[in-house]
């Protein structure tokens, strides 16, 4: 069984949009389980235990949002050293351009030592049935990746 774990936060609804699409392109995937969280609700174990990580948020200011930062900062001692090469993906929706956010969230990875595995996903503005596909490609290439012991 395949375990894909999706953290999210999502105030107006649009992220969590994406993150409902990456979960069904995850579950579209035989034997994976999907676990879909608030960043405040996801917690150390979900994350050492998860075969793959989909991290969603919205972009704040250029920046990722707080409670993906709460999440990383509660995670990251305790994590550091037991998630090497963790394969992960990303999306954002943005009011902007989401490149900031994008680069916050790729430099933290990088010091847990996490593997990009695809493209991430940036939404500009309305969240579009176009968005909402290549986040259920997102989530079942993740999936599907992990599964077959690509990543």
């Amino acid at each position: 069984m395949t375990k894909i774990l999706i953290i999210y936060h999502s105030q107006t609804g649009h992220t969590r949009q994406m993150a409902q699409a990456v979960a069904e392109g995850a579950m579209a995937i035989e034997n994976t389980e999907v676990i879909l969280k608030k960043a405040g609700a996801a917690t150390l174990a979900e994350l050492l235990a998860c075969d793959g990580l989909a991290i969603g948020t919205p972009e704040n200011f250029g920046y990722m949002s707080g409670m993906i930062k709460d999440f990383f900062d509660r995670t990251y001692n305790e994590a550091q050293d037991k998630v090497f090469r963790k394969p992960y993906v990303v999306f954002i929706s943005a009011g902007n351009d989401g490149t900031g956010a994008l680069r916050a969230i790729e430099r933290i990875a990088s010091g847990y030592k996490f593997k990009n595995v695809f493209t991430p996903v940036l939404a500009q503005g309305e969240i579009t049935a176009e968005i909402l596909e290549k986040c259920r490609e997102l989530g079942g290439t993740l999936a599907g990746g992990c599964a077959m012991g690509i990543y």
